[in-house]
């Protein structure tokens, strides 16, 4: 297993952009009575790329060598923030997205200087020809949810809830990057916080992987929530989530919608359908604790052109 240390997401704590630190952690009385206990949102929306994606590539492009041109393939979050970090360094970037991805993210991914080719119907095409694209000389190709300063950035959230003690924290699951620095730090520093993992029911390929302990591809992906539909799962999340994760979860779409719209209802944030996905967990399923949390990720609403 390629390895996550706690100590080096302490470390990025210490090291990523302030603007990226030390996010609001509140509750909120109104949702908390719709829900029936208390909910601890950590909202990930206030910073230049309105999600929690700059995290990671502040800590991981603070170890590159100016110049070099970074490739990768993102639904639109992680592409901002590798650009917004390599632009502080003059570090070239090219992102690769599929044909549909959202326009507003690829409005903003250009915005903070990046190249982006819109290639394939979904990601995962997508990250075929963004590897295809970093074999030439002097690129560098990343993938979020294999290098592990990127889950370590991710990770400094579960530096700033460990404090909380927790009974259980919800965290949305794409590539896994997330849950994995989330759960390799609470693991070691907050043990007591049951981590449960949650997927859109029509990506469930992170689900399936987590169960069967080995990666799993879904022939195709169908939900809302882009920021979270993954197909082909990276094997080094998948070992990360093996290791720090006490439960996966899927939700269904109408959760999703469901979700979006009492977050906006009750503290009015217009969140994208990722972002929402542990709300969506707690009304669909059984979930224990009386104090929980879980991690608005982004604020990249669909259709969103800003």
């Amino acid at each position: 297993m390629v390895a996550l240390s706690a100590a080096n997401i302490a470390e990025a704590g210490q090291l990523i952009e302030p603007v990226f630190r030390n996010t609001p952690q509140f509750h909120d009385p109104v949702l908390d009575q719709r829900l029936g206990r208390e909910l601890v949102l950590k909202a990930e929306t206030l910073n230049p790329l309105g999600s929690f994606k700059g995290r990671g590539a502040s800590y991981f492009v603070r170890g590159l060598e100016a110049g070099k041109e970074i490739v990768c393939a993102s639904a639109g979050n992680f592409g901002q923030g590798i650009a917004y970090a390599a632009a502080a360094r003059r570090i070239p970037v090219t992102v690769f997205t599929a044909e549909n991805a959202n326009a507003g993210k690829i409005a903003r991914m250009r915005a903070f200087g990046a190249e982006v080719k819109q290639v394939g119907a979904d990601f995962d095409v997508a990250k075929d020809a963004a590897r295809e694209y970093a074999e030439g000389d002097g690129r560098l190709f990343v993938e979020d949810g294999e290098a592990p300063a990127i889950a370590e950035g991710a990770g400094t959230i579960g530096v700033e809830l460990a404090p909380l003690e927790l009974d259980t924290l919800l965290v949305p699951v794409g590539n896994g990057a997330l849950i994995g620095g989330i759960g390799c730090y609470l693991k070691a520093h907050a043990p007591r916080t049951r981590i449960i993992g949650v997927c859109a029911a029509g990506a469930p390929a992170m689900l399936y992987s987590w169960r069967d302990r080995t990666p799993v591809s879904t022939e195709s992906v169908r939900t809302i929530a882009d920021g979270i539909a993954v197909r082909v799962p990276v094997p080094a999340a998948v070992e990360w989530t093996v290791e720090y994760v006490d439960d996966m979860l899927a939700v269904e779409e109408a959760s999703i919608e469901r979700a979006m719209s009492l977050l906006r209802e009750t503290t009015g944030h217009l969140v994208e359908p990722s972002a929402v996905a542990g709300i969506a967990a707690l009304l669909e399923h059984d979930i224990p604790g009386d104090r929980l949390g879980t991690i608005i990720t982004g604020r990249n609403y669909p259709g969103d052109t800003a």
